[in-house]
């Protein structure tokens, strides 16, 4: 309402005052239908999300950058010091939004879930189809820099996933490919649609904004949605998918403690 109302901070800092109000909206759902989510019990681990979030997304922006040019930013506070408190602040927000909401996903088609991890995943070799989305993950993610455009969002958005995930069922961590091959389905539905929820609540967030991105993606981009190219929607799945590969991976390495089960 004070954004509409152009009242500030809130018109200037709606995206990262209204996805702190949509974390915590979510977060407090989920306890209340399952009596456990991310802040109730895995509050040190949900720090930790969000810190690494800030870093995760910052990939993204340095393809942006120098790559593959699909947005910039407007209406940004001129202070320099503001200005990048503002962007951490955004950006700590991103991963621990997807997880929730898929958790609440999760929560809707299956209230039963158990809080913790029931068993723990078995590495699952890779065999010739495993090698080979690596192998294709990493062509997709090396590409834009050797040849940059703004047509290859797409293997951008795509090749963490295909590069990472059979690396983690491989080590025994979470994975796609890890619950296909035990025939379990649910964390990648879960993702996809929190993907599409948390897209279209970016790019509505956005639109009312005094501080937000603009795109420039080449592809249709009369027909948008807010100030996403339409086509540009089928996109957020795929990055929820990414986001839970990328955060995966980064856990394996440097978080030490228990790990919470990411959207199941």
């Amino acid at each position: 309402a004070a954004t509409f109302a152009t009242i500030e901070p809130f018109h200037t800092w709606h995206t990262p005052i209204a996805w702190t109000g949509y974390i915590l909206c979510v977060d407090g759902l989920v306890w209340k239908r399952r009596g456990h989510s991310w802040l109730s019990d895995s509050h040190a681990e949900f720090f930790f999300l969000a810190c690494i979030s800030i870093p995760l997304w910052i990939v993204f922006e340095l393809y942006n950058k120098f790559a593959i040019h699909n947005w910039h930013y407007l209406g940004l506070p001129e202070a320099i010091l503001v200005r990048h408190v503002g962007y951490a602040w955004s950006f700590a927000t991103i991963w621990p939004a997807i997880f929730e909401t898929g958790d609440l996903v999760s929560s809707l088609r299956d209230r039963r879930a158990p809080p913790g991890r029931a068993e723990l995943p078995r590495p699952h070799p890779l065999g010739a189809l495993g090698w080979l989305s690596v192998a294709a993950g990493a062509a997709m993610l090396i590409v834009p820099w050797l040849y940059p455009s703004r047509y290859l969002a797409a293997p951008v958005f795509l090749g963490f996933a295909f590069l990472l995930d059979p690396l983690n069922a491989r080590a025994g961590a979470e994975s796609i490919l890890g619950d296909a091959r035990e025939g379990r389905y649910g964390r990648l539905i879960n993702l996809l649609i929190a993907g599409l929820i948390c897209g279209l609540a970016w790019e509505f967030f956005n639109y009312w904004a005094a501080a937000r991105w603009k795109y420039t993606v080449p592809i249709l981009p009369e027909l948008k949605i807010f100030e996403m190219p339409i086509l540009g929607y089928g996109g957020f799945p795929a990055f929820a998918v990414e986001c839970f590969t990328m955060y995966v991976s980064v856990r394996a390495l440097i978080w030490r403690a228990g790990e919470r089960p990411v959207s199941v």
